[in-house]
């Protein structure tokens, strides 16, 4: 099983290096990868500007409308690229689709996988790590199931200043940190939050982190921030290269 899993934050040109290189090596070898662009409400739209701002990988993508029927998509796919956007309308829409155990089933059998912010969320078990709003309701928070812990993605850590007049006050919404400690009250699944531009290249049962740094959140334990080179196994337990 190979996945690469971002989250997104693409704004420098080194993290869009790393973006294209890390994209280029996961679709080795693929003629066809598919796009799934149901986190977005323009489908053409984003599909269109993914593909230009990807094209420095060497890898095109080919939007999952453009076929007859999406189960026949995946199946034909020789890699899967799932677009970032509002996780509860991707979800929604894969459900929708019957897309769940297609997808769960070409990816074991070895399709690659890459999925950037939602795309990334829904590769766990559940999308229940999102920062999203609930724009809509999918039949279940379940998702691919791809990998035993849960990823919340466009990680930082403390908390939002905002300036008033000449005062800067905190922002009375949760941390990052405090949402996944709320989750951690109520279920015991592993939690990486990704920072901006870093990438886990996931390949069987063990991820490298590139690209930026990782904070894993385990149940009952403090979190634990890790530079890019490390490498996590199923648990989230760490060792360096």
């Amino acid at each position: 099983m190979r996945l690469l899993l971002g989250s997104g934050g693409l704004r420098t040109p080194e993290r869009q290096q790393v973006y294209f290189d890390e994209m280029a090596l996961i679709f080795e070898g693929c003629d066809e990868v598919v796009f799934i662009p149901y986190a977005s409400a323009n489908h053409e739209g984003y599909t269109s500007r993914l593909a230009d701002f990807s094209a420095p990988s060497g890898i095109s993508l080919r939007n999952i409308d453009d076929f007859d029927n999406p189960i026949s998509a995946i199946e034909q796919a020789d890699g899967l690229y799932v677009g970032g956007g509002n996780t509860f309308l991707l979800t929604e829409k894969l459900y929708a689709n019957n897309l769940l155990d297609i997808v769960h089933s070409r990816v074991l059998d070895g399709m690659p996988y890459m999925g950037v912010s939602a795309g990334s969320n829904v590769a766990c078990p559940t999308m229940q790590t999102t920062n999203d709003m609930p724009i809509v309701q999918p039949p279940s928070f379940k998702t691919f199931g791809l990998i035993p812990f849960q990823i919340n993605a466009h990680y930082h850590a403390g908390n939002i200043w905002l300036k008033e007049g000449d005062l800067f006050e905190p922002h009375f919404g949760e941390t990052r940190a405090q949402r996944i400690q709320e989750f951690h009250e109520h279920n015991h699944t592993p939690v990486v939050g990704l920072w901006e531009g870093a990438f886990i290249r996931w390949e069987g049962d063990e991820g490298l982190l590139v690209g930026g740094d990782a904070t894993v959140f385990r149940p009952g334990e403090e979190p634990v921030t890790h530079s890019p080179s490390v490498k996590f196994d199923n648990q989230l337990l760490t060792h360096h290269r």
